[in-house]
């Protein structure tokens, strides 16, 4: 059966999500141009000329997965409902007691970064535009008077750090940690950050 032809950028997607589901699968270090291209049944030679190295590839794959879940946040953040309600989703879902997928890839990305200038941009990248995110809305919800912070890009740092934090603990060291104390963490966090009065 023939493939059906598709154009550079309905390629580039489809060979980034092949990148995305084979570095979950086998990790970073393990996964090979063979695996993305032979998972779709194309020749290594398409990948490379897409991608012309695995270290731009799985560069490549990590923007768009943060596209992807830069997407979801701001979906999330701009609906029409109070500034407290699209923070509390946002975490909720960002949390590793919530919906939001891949850790391990982005745990796993975080140390590549370590080594990989261009891995460690896209990583920097989504952390400073989801800081700004988490800080824009806290700031609408202060203009608003729905809480009181006098530092809203303080306080998306340490929500977020606590976020990854929890990630980690949750994904790499079962049962250091339960979903449930994660959660409350998080709540009592948001809390204290915000002002608000507690049970609220």
């Amino acid at each position: 059966m023939a493939r059906v032809r598709l154009s550079v950028a309905e390629r580039r997607e489809e060979l980034l999500r092949a990148a995305i589901e084979q570095i979950e699968a086998r990790g970073v270090a393990a996964v090979r141009i063979a695996d993305v291209a032979g998972s779709l049944g194309v020749s290594n030679a398409l990948v490379l000329y897409h991608f012309e190295t695995k270290e731009k590839l799985v560069a490549a794959a990590f923007a768009h997965a943060a596209q992807d879940d830069l997407a979801r946040l701001r979906k999330l953040l701009g609906r029409r409902a109070t500034a407290l309600s699209r923070l509390r989703s946002a975490v909720r879902w960002y949390a590793p007691t919530g919906q939001a997928k891949g850790w391990r890839l982005w745990i796993e990305g975080w140390a590549v970064s370590l080594r990989e200038p261009a891995l460690r941009e896209v990583a920097r990248d989504l952390d400073r535009q989801w800081k700004a995110a988490l800080a824009e809305v806290i700031a609408e919800g202060v203009a608003a008077g729905e809480f009181r912070c006098p530092d809203p890009s303080g306080t998306a740092l340490r929500l977020t750090a606590l976020l990854d934090g929890l990630a980690v603990q949750l994904t790499s060291y079962q049962g250091a940690v339960s979903r449930a104390k994660a959660h409350d963490w998080v709540e009592e966090t948001l809390i204290r950050e915000l002002g608000l009065p507690t049970g609220s």
